[in-house]
């Protein structure tokens, strides 16, 4: 069973997002919160698998809320997704950063909300090449300059290409058709590189490409 918590302060969105989401099998709405600081309480208490959680909210935003849960060992096992009215919000490249695993947007298509819990629960990022490309290199351009590479010395010359692959959105279907390996090939890299990074998911993997300097804006493979 896949438990979400919904934190949203409108309260029309987390109901419609509710009735669908309870209605799946395999899926349940185990809280709710309208701010952050009651959303950072009910993650301890109820420890979901999956948060949906508003970007804007009174008391405590959502940024602040995901940083302080990606940051505490005991709600590792935590995903936070992160629910914005514009897909180029300008503070999703700052949430990714705080260990968020990617992003919805409000309006999205109900199959594509399931897909997205579905998908952060199995460690993968809901980040799609475009959005990769347009909008994380975007923020990672412009929010500070690539640090120095010394995190990546721990990596095999494939680990960096792979990594390199996933910075610009690739899937691992993808990447092992760029490479000419298996996809569980490609799977394999992937993991052993986030193990290696300490990277909770793909959607880490992609801002320490960035912030490492191994891809730039604008870099396409």
């Amino acid at each position: 069973m896949i438990r979400v918590l919904l934190a949203d302060d409108q309260l029309l969105v987390r109901a419609g997002f509710k009735v669908l989401l309870d209605a799946q099998p395999g899926i349940e709405v185990v809280a709710e919160a309208d701010d952050g600081q009651q959303a950072l309480a009910a993650v301890r208490a109820h420890r979901p698998d999956v948060v949906l959680m508003d970007i804007r909210m009174p008391v405590l935003d959502g940024l602040a809320a995901t940083r302080r849960i990606t940051e505490d060992p005991q709600l590792a096992d935590v995903r936070v997704v992160m629910l914005t009215t514009f897909e180029l919000d300008e503070y999703v490249f700052e949430a990714i950063r705080a260990g968020a695993s990617g992003f919805l947007v409000k309006d999205t298509e109900p199959d594509e909300l399931l897909r997205a819990v579905r998908a952060v629960v199995a460690g993968d990022a809901l980040l799609s090449p475009g959005v990769t490309r347009r909008l994380i290199a975007e923020f990672a351009a412009r929010s500070k300059e690539p640090a120095a590479a010394d995190a990546l010395t721990a990596l095999t010359e494939r680990e960096r290409e792979v990594m390199a692959l996933v910075g610009i959105g690739l899937s691992n279907q993808e990447i092992a058709r760029r490479l000419v390996v298996s996809p569980l090939t490609a799977k394999t890299h992937v993991s052993r590189t986030m193990v290696k990074l300490g990277a909770r998911d793909r959607a880490q993997l992609v801002v320490l490409a960035y912030e490492s300097g191994l891809v730039r804006p604008g870099w396409l493979g």
